[in-house]
C-alpha cells in the first residue's frame, strides 16, 4: 500500500430531493437557490479537473430522469411504506406534483452527463429516492427495490455504481448485504464522534455540537489509517472526517475558523499518512456560490501544497476501496 496521506471528497448530489420533507414548497427564493446550484456545479467540476481532485458524487437516482413522464415510468416495484409520509419522495410528488414537465429542481440528466465526462470523478449513489434507511415503516425489500432502480437508471447511462452514501447519514448496517448484492463496494460512514451517531432524528444537543465542531475543536478528529479499515467488510466502510459548511454572510469570523479547521486537519492527515474524507452537498453552494467557490479553491491550493510536501493523494471512494483491497 502506498504510504501517503489520502484526501477524499464525496458530495451528496440531491437538488430538491434532499430537502422535500423540510422545504415543502419551492418559492422564488428556493428556485434561485437551486438555479445557483445548477450553475455552480460546472464551475466545481472545472476546479476539480484543473486541480486533479478525485471526487465521488453520491447522486440521487431520480435526478437521472429526463422529465415527469420518465419519473412515472421508472418507479420501483415496491414503494417505501414510511410511517411518516412526510419523508417519502413519492408522497411529496403525489401531494405537490412537478412544476413543469422538465422540472429543474428534480431532474438533471445533463449535469450527470457532465460529471461522467469530467476526469477524476466517480458517480456513486445516494439511493434512488433519497431513501431514509432508519425511518419506521420501511423494510429491506423496499430498500432493495430502491437500490435496484438506482443501479438501473445509472446503467442506462453507462455508469456502474460502486459507492453509496446513505441519505441523512442514516447508516443501516442491516442493509449492507443488499448493497453487496448490487456490486456496491464502499459506503461512507459518519465521523466516530458521539454527536454524529446514527439516528432517524437528531437531538438539539447533537445539532449544536455538530455545528460548533465545524469551527471549534470540541473533540480532535480520530486519525484514520487505510490499514485500519477492515478489508473483510463488504462493502467497505469509509469513515468521513468533516462536513464542509458553506460560507455564511452572518458569520464572517466563523468562516475563517471553519476553513482553518479543515486545512489544519488536512495537514495533520498528510503528515501522518492518514485518510481524510471531506463531504458536503453541492446545494450548499446555492446561497453564496462565489464565496463558497473561493473557499473551495483555497482547499484545492492547500491540497497541492500537501501533495508537494508530503505526497498526499486525492482518491475517490472507489479508488480508496481498490487501494485497500489491493494489499
Amino acid at each position: 500500500m502506498h504510504n501517503s496521506g489520502i484526501f477524499s471528497i464525496s458530495l451528496d448530489f440531491e437538488l430538491h430531493w434532499g430537502s422535500f420533507e423540510t422545504m415543502k414548497t419551492i418559492h422564488e427564493k428556493n428556485q434561485r437557490y437551486f438555479s445557483n446550484t445548477r450553475k455552480v456545479i460546472p464551475e466545481m467540476l472545472s476546479l476539480f479537473e484543473k486541480n486533479e481532485l478525485h471526487v465521488t458524487w453520491a447522486t440521487v437516482g431520480m435526478l437521472y430522469l429526463q422529465n415527469a413522464n420518465a419519473w412515472k415510468n421508472n418507479l420501483p416495484n415496491q414503494i417505501p411504506t414510511f410511517k411518516n409520509p412526510e419523508v417519502s419522495a413519492y408522497e411529496w410528488v403525489k401531494k405537490n406534483g412537478f412544476s413543469s414537465e422538465n422540472d429543474l429542481e428534480h431532474f438533471a440528466p445533463e449535469l450527470i452527463d457532465l460529471i461522467k465526462n469530467t476526469p477524476y470523478q466517480e458517480i456513486g449513489t445516494h439511493t434512488f429516492a433519497h431513501y431514509f434507511c432508519l425511518e419506521e415503516g420501511q423494510n429491506k425489500d423496499q430498500f432493495r427495490e430502491d437500490i435496484k432502480m438506482a443501479c438501473k437508471v445509472a446503467s442506462e447511462k453507462g455508469i456502474e455504481i460502486k459507492s453509496l452514501v446513505f441519505p441523512r447519514n442514516q447508516f443501516n448496517k442491516d442493509y449492507l448485504s443488499i448493497c453487496k448484492e448490487f456490486g456496491i463496494t464502499s459506503v461512507r460512514t459518519n465521523p466516530a464522534i458521539w454527536y454524529w451517531s446514527y439516528a432517524a432524528d437528531s437531538s438539539l444537543i447533537k445539532k449544536i455540537f455538530r455545528t460548533g465542531d465545524a469551527y471549534l475543536k470540541f473533540q480532535p478528529i480520530k486519525m484514520v489509517m487505510l490499514k485500519d479499515i477492515d478489508k473483510n467488510q463488504n462493502p467497505l466502510q469509509l469513515p468521513a472526517a468533516r462536513l464542509y459548511r458553506p460560507w455564511s454572510g452572518s458569520f464572517k469570523f466563523q468562516n475563517k475558523l471553519k476553513l482553518n479547521r479543515i486545512l489544519n486537519e488536512m495537514t495533520m492527515a498528510a503528515k501522518n499518512n492518514a485518510y481524510y474524507h471531506l463531504w458536503w452537498h453541492p446545494e450548499n453552494f446555492g446561497t453564496h456560490p462565489n464565496e463558497c467557490m473561493h473557499e473551495l479553491q483555497q482547499i484545492a491550493n492547500h491540497f497541492h501544497q500537501l501533495k508537494s510536501k508530503y505526497g498526499m493523494e486525492s482518491l475517490t471512494m472507489e479508488e480508496t476501496t481498490n487501494r485497500i483491497l489491493a494489499v
